[in-house]
């Protein structure tokens, strides 16, 4: 085809999608138009409604027919605002989505052949679907349609796509892809891949902002393979920094709502987020496309309300900073080698047959007792607890013995009503309590005349008295507060010799004597450490029986290498009946009791391998190819990470003589950077405390903001942040505050410092005042550029 005439072609192509937009924009505002009035009408009627609810029933309680008719005057007022409300939301949720819509109702388009048939039929893709549903004509697809993995997963030639009930072959003849701004149609093109570069391109090359956006536009076909899998109780995303797993997670999630929207509720998929700040950055993915947020939470919000006030629960990241800055501590090695075992599977086994062993002898129990007074000894609920049959599991005979002793609170109960102690109190009674007992009586002496008034009050009172007495032991024994978890857990580091017997002598670490040693002293002080949070709540859950949550159909875990093996047993416990999408990238395990991804893991067992599924993503989109070349670099395997063909420069390192000329010189960067357009800035230190000090340097730049481990949110300026709370987000551009040998020296912190550099989409520089650290001195020299100021 000669060039004028495929400039001819090109422009009727445009002239035509540039037509057919603006018709489907016209019938979107004419739809808008149509629904706002509806939409508003219901609205007024559901609150009118409301506010005169009880004036349409009438109230009438005489007799029972009355009563009757009053009930079923209430029951049609009641179906009314239903009713009305059911259809407000309807309404309500279609205009909103053909607003969301106005402004970009589609980004692709696919013309399939299906096998048998001659036509080829035009699919548009977009966030949601748009009908004229009288005429059977779908303007837009939703992105979640089998139709729509077309688009995801082939290029034009042969495909096929999966329905509900059968595969559909045929021919792609087309795929073309629009960016469409403001309801304009500002680019097209055709392309043989699976997204083309050009719309990557355009989407990455965007600033970061401080929510993360939907990617539905370009999903990669690994992507779309996370996002529609259904077959699996367990999938395991593996996947470099910047390969766009969180992003595809939460379309996962839109497209489980979509695809089970009869059956599955925002409210029944939780997510576990790194902290409080990332579940702010990611809240608003759902509701761009159009679905209620999912549950939102933090492993650490759960251990807290699990234990506190009973103990104070040391953080993970007190912990990390705890790793970070302790060195010189003498417990210090000890420290580290406790944190590792007390995450590992050889520990995670050791409490299972810990509660085994006690199952049999040995657990130890508290009396039942209230100002001084014994009502049930320890021996006697031992004796209770092991006359059953040991062949029941110890947290069901936990149940039976409760049962038992609030059998036997009964029979105390009522023994206790004629104690001397209950005559005194009778007459220190306030009025109310006398109150309460004559209507007692006055109710009970129309059903029988026969007793006498006075004899009776006193009766009613004294159960009073003893009632409320008893309440707080009922209290003790429903919470199965008989069992002593605290001397329970104790005993595991008190004695010697035991966890010899319960591990592998090989996996338990030489210095344990030191271990027990800490961790009795923290006990003693009613305090947890964050190694022994969870080991200490699954030996509880162990011994009283899990509280499960039945509820929760999918669980997601984000930054999942960060978790030990009892996390994920935990979590697998807490909800049985759920599925999990689990994301992590071992090359970000900063934490000392990290978990691998890949091979024989703790994930792997929890559902077995024929429900596990394991996807790597190993194409890096968030930073420039210079960049993603440096980080990569840092590592000594990551040459399997790939770069998205993205220009930009090479990073920066900038070697400055003091503290005042490194803050000159961030000064003078931030200023640049914010000249070109830079809208989030991140000052990345090592430490809590390294970033106190760099804030009160900053301080005097307009927007700065120090972010901490309480930080819920974040904005768009110059961020002061700990490397390891900036997991999981990106910045336009990161300056690492200091990469010398002085701040990164060991080998357990390359992965600490990996992961700061990887949070930068545009520019990264570091500063380094003295000699740069050995990872930067290790990696490619061509991967990054030296900048010398005056050092004299």
């Amino acid at each position: 085809m000669s060039e004028s005439i495929q400039e001819t072609a090109d422009k009727q192509d445009w002239d035509q999608e540039t037509e057919r937009l603006h018709q489907v924009g016209e019938l979107l505002r004419e739809e808008i138009e149509r629904l706002e009035p509806m939409a508003g009408h219901l609205r007024e009627q559901v609150v009118d409604i409301r506010k005169t609810f009880w004036d349409g029933v009438s109230i009438d309680l005489g007799t029972e027919d009355d009563v009757i008719e009053t009930l079923a005057a209430m029951r049609q007022q009641a179906e009314v605002l239903t009713e009305r409300e059911i259809g407000h939301k309807s309404v309500a949720d279609r205009l909103q989505k053909f607003r969301r819509l106005l402004p970009s109702p589609y980004f692709g388009r696919i013309d399939f052949t299906e096998m048998g048939e001659s036509v080829s039929e035009p699919f548009y893709i977009g966030l949601a679907s748009f009908q004229d549903e009288e005429a059977g004509v779908f303007y837009v697809y939703d992105w979640r349609t089998p139709i729509a993995s077309l688009y995801y997963d082939h290029s034009p030639g042969p495909a096929a796509y999966q329905t509900p009930v059968t595969t559909i072959t045929g021919t792609m003849d087309l795929k073309r892809q629009f960016v469409i701004r403001s309801g304009k149609l500002e680019m097209m093109f055709d392309t043989g891949d699976t997204i083309g570069d050009e719309l990557l391109q355009q989407a990455l090359s965007r600033s970061a902002d401080s929510q993360m956006k939907s990617i539905v536009a370009t999903i990669q076909r690994e992507q779309n393979r996370i996002i529609r899998d259904l077959t699996h109780s367990m999938l395991i995303v593996q996947g470099a920094a910047g390969s766009g797993k969180t992003s595809a997670a939460l379309q996962r999630v839109a497209y489980l709502l979509y695809r089970h929207r009869n059956h599955l509720k925002a409210d029944q998929i939780i997510l576990f987020s790194p902290n409080p700040m990332f579940n702010s950055y990611v809240a608003s993915v759902l509701p761009e496309l159009g679905e209620e947020n999912m549950l939102q939470t933090t492993f650490q919000e759960y251990l807290d309300h699990s234990l506190r006030p009973r103990y104070e629960v040391e953080d993970s990241y007190d912990q990390m900073e705890y790793v970070l800055t302790g060195r010189e501590d003498a417990d210090y090695e000890a420290r580290i080698a406790g944190i590792r075992f007390k995450a590992s599977e050889p520990f995670l086994e050791a409490i299972r047959r810990y509660v085994a062993k006690v199952g049999a002898a040995g657990l130890p129990f508290r009396s039942l007792e209230k100002k001084g007074r014994v009502y049930l000894t320890a021996s006697e609920f031992s004796e209770a607890f092991y006359r059953l049959d040991p062949s029941i599991k110890v947290a069901n005979r936990m149940d039976l013995t409760r049962a038992w002793a609030l059998e036997r609170l009964k029979e105390l109960e009522v023994a206790e009503r004629s104690q001397d102690w209950v005559t005194d109190e009778l007459d220190y009674q306030d009025r109310d309590r006398y109150q309460e007992a004559y209507i007692k009586n006055r109710k009970r002496s129309k059903e029988d005349p026969s007793f006498h008034d006075s004899i009776r009050e006193e009766d009613l009172l004294r159960r009073l008295i003893v009632k409320e007495h008893f309440a707080p032991l009922r209290r003790f024994v429903e919470k199965l507060s008989f069992v002593d978890l605290h001397a329970l857990y104790r005993n595991l580091f008190t004695d010697s010799h035991l966890i010899h017997e319960l591990a592998p002598t090989d996996q338990v670490p030489l210095a344990w004597p030191e271990i027990s040693g800490m961790t009795l002293k923290r006990l003693e002080e009613k305090k947890l450490l964050h190694e022994d949070a969870t080991p200490f709540l699954y030996l509880t859950e162990l011994v009283k029986g899990f509280q499960t949550n039945t509820q929760i159909r999918h669980v997601v875990l984000d930054e999942a290498q960060d978790y030990s093996a009892f996390q994920f047993e935990f979590i697998k416990r807490l909800f049985p009946r759920a599925r999990m999408t689990v994301l992590g990238d071992f090359n970000q395990a900063i934490f000392t009791h990290s978990t691998t991804l890949a091979g024989e893991t703790p994930l792997t067992k929890l559902y077995g391998a024929d429900q596990t599924e394991t996807i790597q993503l190993i194409q890096s989109y968030r930073s420039t190819r210079p960049i993603v070349e440096f980080t990569r670099s840092l590592l000594g395997d990551g040459s399997s990470i790939v770069p998205f063909n993205r220009d930009g420069e090479k990073p920066q390192l900038v070697y400055v003589k003091d503290t005042e000329a490194r803050k000159q010189r961030i000064m003078d960067d931030i200023h640049r950077l914010q000249e070109e357009g830079y809208e989030t800035v991140a000052i990345l230190c090592r430490t809590a405390e390294e970033s106190r000090t760099a804030y009160e340097e900053l301080a005097e730049l307009p927007s700065t903001r120090l972010i901490t481990k309480d930080s819920q949110s974040f904005s768009k300026g110059i961020l002061v942040i700990p490397s390891y709370l900036a997991k999981g987000v990106e910045f336009d551009a990161v300056l690492v505050y200091d990469a010398s040998e002085g701040a990164y020296a060991s080998e357990s912190e390359r992965k600490l410092f990996y992961t700061a550099c990887t949070r930068a989409m545009h520019s990264l520089m570091l500063y380094s005042p003295g000699p740069a650290n050995r990872f930067i001195q290790e990696a490619d020299p061509e991967s990054y550029r030296t900048i010398e100021t005056n050092l004299s």
